[in-house]
């Protein structure tokens, strides 16, 4: 079973802002609203901390969990939650309301964490995904030249066996 926590902070993260609730065990609440620019993430990261939360839980928002995520990793434990798994009921929603719901289920362990890969991994990941991205375009811009040579009845393909080999280039 899982400790129970006494002090969480539940953050409903937008593109340009971040609404935060630190959520005490006997219900007292403290709520403020940060920017998502590096100093006011490092204001929020200082407020966290001093406040002695035993962790802050975020929901996965599109991209926008990623700085919150990288000030305060390695100084708070932090889960990320899964936007499907942890919605509120329907009705009126305010941002208030959501980062007090997500420091509620965070408090009373009710989040299961997001995986998420160590900061080595995340940016071979990355890398390995752009140059994917890349050779992919590639190939498709050389389709293109292919079928734009071919729709012009330029048949190289009898002459050269590669037209961006060594036997394509011009010296």
């Amino acid at each position: 079973m899982e400790l129970q926590k006494n002090k969480v902070c539940g953050i409903d993260v937008h593109k340009r802002f971040l609404i935060a609730t630190i959520l005490f065990r006997d219900g007292k609440k403290d709520t403020q609203r940060f920017s998502v620019t590096l100093e006011d993430l490092l204001k929020f990261r200082d407020w966290v901390i001093e406040n002695g939360c035993e962790q802050v839980a975020i929901e996965s928002t599109g991209i926008y969990w990623h700085p919150v995520h990288s000030v305060l990793e390695g100084k708070i434990d932090l889960i990320v939650a899964n936007s499907y798994k942890i919605k509120h009921t329907p009705g009126r929603k305010t941002d208030v309301g959501d980062s007090e719901w997500i420091a509620e289920l965070c408090l009373n362990g009710m989040i299961e964490p997001s995986r998420i890969f160590p900061k080595d991994d995340r940016e071979l990941r990355r890398l390995t995904r752009a140059r994917e991205g890349y050779v992919k375009q590639m190939t498709q811009e050389k389709n293109k030249i292919h079928q734009s040579l071919d729709s012009a009845c330029i048949k190289l393909a009898s002459v050269i066996s590669d037209i961006f080999g060594k036997s394509g280039c011009i010296s």
